[in-house]
């Protein structure tokens, strides 16, 4: 039997052990990388468009893990859902469109867009029924989503036959319910986005009217703030090349890349590969030669000033924005 004593000794013993380790410093690799879990968690959102498989190939085989951090991961079901939340702070990073961002900008304007995603060539659409011209669809029945990009990209096809969106009947669904309410033709025409696009203009008997190949009209991208590059630039210049290794993957068509993000997005492999076709994705280098250069002309920058021009002129926002301000090219630029 153990006395009283022993007992009290041992406990001190023990005591003493835990304030030894509790108060040594934390093991290192030889990369200077710090072995231990990070502090906080990084919040990251995004929405069911294709584009965005590179980050879920990078959650899947654990490339942000490899990186040391450590990743809170949220699927939204429409672009509404992930910008309320992250104007509502619940997101330290966001995959969303330049205008969804550009609208954001209107009510917190300290936004930075730090990565392009991706420029979408084909997998963003109007979808309709007997539609043969824009002029066509005078007097008919759209469904689409209050948000900016798809307004934009609305927009450009109604001008071709000297139409507003106040000549049609207009239902504000998101992307997803809009696509539904096609295949079960309960509007004329649609505007959204794979993995919906295809499959409901064949179940609406219909087809694709206008979609977005051949323009960089809408460019996918990875926001975050001002106060997180400042306090945990280590993190997001790690997570941008963690997400990087899933978007090359894809973009070599890596078979269990492919798999790894079509089981995310609750569809089959051969059905995101084909969507894949329709998007342009960008990775590092790609972001340092075309998206944030200049001197490309089909660089990332005038699509965001062609953005914030019809931000304002939709009323989105209240005041004229300045789209260099709503970026930081900083961190792909020192990768």
């Amino acid at each position: 039997m153990f006395s009283f004593r022993s007992i009290k000794l041992i406990a001190l013993a023990l005591v003493a052990l835990f304030w030894t380790v509790a108060c040594s410093p934390q093991s290192a690799n030889n990369n200077g990388t710090n072995n231990s879990a990070p502090s906080q968690a990084l919040s990251v959102g995004t929405n069911p468009w294709s584009g965005y498989s590179g980050h879920h190939v990078a959650v899947k085989k654990g490339f942000y893990d490899q990186a040391g951090l450590k990743i809170q991961d949220t699927l939204f079901q429409s672009n509404t859902e992930e910008i309320t939340a992250f104007l509502s702070g619940k997101l330290d990073l966001a995959w969303l469109t330049a205008g969804d961002v550009i609208q954001m900008a209107g009510k917190d304007p300290n936004l930075k867009i730090i990565f392009l995603c991706d420029y979408s060539n084909g997998s963003d659409g109007i979808i309709g029924r007997g539609i043969k011209t824009a002029a066509d669809l005078r007097g008919k029945t759209l469904a689409r989503e209050d948000v900016l990009f798809e307004k934009v990209l609305l927009r450009a096809y109604l001008e071709q036959g000297g139409l507003t969106e106040k000549d049609l009947a207009i239902k504000d669904l998101p992307a997803p319910d809009a696509a539904t309410a096609f295949s079960a033709k309960r509007v004329d025409a649609a505007v959204t986005y794979e993995p919906f696009l295809t499959k409901a203009a064949k179940e609406g008997g219909g087809e694709v009217i206008f979609s977005s190949k051949g323009t960089n009209l809408i460019a996918d991208v990875l926001v975050t703030r001002p106060n997180l590059i400042a306090t945990r630039r280590a993190d997001l210049l790690s997570f941008i090349k963690a997400a990087n290794q899933g978007i090359k993957l894809l973009k070599a068509g890596d078979a269990d890349a492919i798999a790894a993000a079509s089981g995310k997005l609750g569809i089959k492999p051969e059905e995101l590969r084909e969507q894949l076709t329709g998007i342009t994705l960008f990775d590092i280098e790609g972001n340092k030669t075309i998206g944030f250069n200049p001197e490309n002309p089909n660089n990332a920058m005038k699509s965001f000033e062609l953005v914030a021009k019809a931000a304002y002129d939709f009323k989105t926002v209240q005041q004229p924005i300045d789209a260099k301000t709503l970026y930081d090219d900083s961190l792909v630029k020192s990768l």
